[in-house]
């Protein structure tokens, strides 16, 4: 069972610097900062701000500066590369903006891949791709390929594999940024639907209404945090899709919806 007051992610004293050499960039400042079990959070910011250092120190794709960040209890900040690795396949799903999937590989084939890495025998890992892709409502799809399936239909694809080895943490890095309205509410219920289930969420993002799907904005500016809070009126996608279901239906009645 989870625990909704225990710090999935606490990050204390964070600083990243790039330095090339010629200049330093101070991507993140002496950041303090934490993320519960089974909070839906969206991280803010315009670019440059800091948003994706963040994103990217979370997903231990880089490692900070200073500072520690400890990751479901463990800290990861002074970790191996080889270490992260691992950590990154057993805790963390990632989906992406461009939904990172492999052309000539069906949608199942896609799903398997985080699982052949961490070595499951070929008949559990096609059990499990299976059941993501039925949970992302694509069990009708599995054996085609990235380029018969629509935006938003990939990116359910990605999302099926960022779950297929049960992670504690979604990251999405802008993962709506490619679709239309009613893709990106489908994704983003997916997302509520999962975070209800008991998913850690983390969704960076610059649009202010994809933002408001979440429980807290937190917003970057200049590597640091400027606004941290709770989201009053959160909007729930399934109401939202009925409303553009509603509208659709009103402007295309010969359509059968």
């Amino acid at each position: 069972m989870t625990d909704e007051n225990k710090p999935i992610i606490e990050i204390k004293g964070l600083t990243k610097i790039y330095d090339t050499g010629k200049i330093k960039v101070n991507a993140l400042n002496g950041v303090d900062f934490s993320i519960k079990e089974c909070e839906l959070i969206a991280i803010m910011g315009p670019s440059g701000s800091g948003k994706s250092t963040m994103m990217n120190v979370l997903g231990c794709l880089d490692k900070p500066t200073d500072g520690t960040y400890h990751l479901d209890g463990t800290d990861v900040s002074t970790m191996s590369e080889d270490a992260l690795a691992e950590i990154r396949n057993q805790k963390i799903g990632f989906v992406f903006q461009t939904f990172n999937l492999l052309s000539r590989t069906s949608a199942l084939k896609n799903v398997e891949l985080p699982m052949v890495y961490a070595k499951i025998p070929a008949a559990e890992r096609e059990e499990r791709a299976k059941k993501a892709l039925s949970a992302v409502g694509l069990e009708e799809r599995m054996y085609h390929m990235p380029n018969e399936l629509s935006g938003g239909q990939q990116q359910r694809v990605a999302i099926a594999r960022a779950l297929v080895n049960d992670p504690k943490i979604i990251l999405a890095d802008e993962p709506t940024g490619n679709l239309d309205s009613r893709s990106s509410e489908e994704i983003l219920l997916i997302f509520q639907q999962l975070n209800r289930a008991g998913k850690t969420i983390v969704i960076v993002t610059h649009e202010p209404d994809i933002a408001q799907h979440c429980k807290r904005n937190v917003v970057f500016k200049d590597g640091e945090i400027v606004t941290d809070k709770k989201v009053e009126h959160i909007l729930d996608a399934k109401a939202v899709l009925e409303e553009i279901n509603k509208k659709s239906h009103h402007l295309h009645p010969h359509l059968n919806q």
